[in-house]
């Protein structure tokens, strides 16, 4: 399979490379962050994985399911950020740490992605625009009381009251 699929990569959108034995699999999929495994049986733990048994296989129908796993393995990968000692899984809406879970809404997740990728305090008005869609100038105390309310579950969940802190100028992760 290996021999098929190098002799038509120009065709491919991903690198091919070979493994004969599972401890060069292990060592080779150190360096990457997405990969696929096309194999004719299953290893046990590691992620990632296209078991090939049924043979022969049409080779476009091949590429067509290989293109597939690699789109799961994209969406998986891009369903977690981390932030600090947490991480947030965007497709289940959780913020988890230490096998603690806590359900967040799309607005909590939105702001806590929001401030987790500024270096600086960010305004209410600029939560506001970003996060919240709302024109600037307008008078309303949602920003306050969301960013409230997210810090008491998150105390009360994780225990952590430092996780947004309040600054003169806005809010920040810590």
């Amino acid at each position: 399979m290996y021999h098929i699929l190098e002799e038509i990569k120009l065709d491919l959108n991903f690198n091919i490379l070979f493994a004969d034995n599972e401890n060069i699999l292990n060592d080779t999929i150190k360096n990457f962050n997405n990969y696929l495994i096309i194999t004719d049986r299953e290893y046990l733990n590691i992620n990632h994985q296209f078991v090939l048994n049924e043979t022969p296989v049409n080779i476009s129908k091949l590429v067509e399911k290989i293109n597939i796993e690699f789109l799961k393995v994209q969406f998986n990968n891009q369903s977690e950020f981390k932030v600090n000692n947490y991480i947030i899984d965007l497709n289940s809406r959780e913020m988890s740490a230490k096998n603690i879970k806590l359900k967040l809404t799309e607005k909590e997740i939105n702001t806590i992605i929001f401030l987790s990728k500024s270096n600086k305090p960010v305004s209410v008005d600029e939560l506001q625009e970003k996060v919240w869609s709302y024109q600037s100038g307008i008078e309303t105390h949602t920003v306050e009381t969301h960013v409230y309310r997210l810090r008491k579950k998150i105390l009360k969940t994780f225990d952590d009251n430092k996780f947004i802190i309040s600054k003169k100028n806005g809010y920040q992760i810590n």
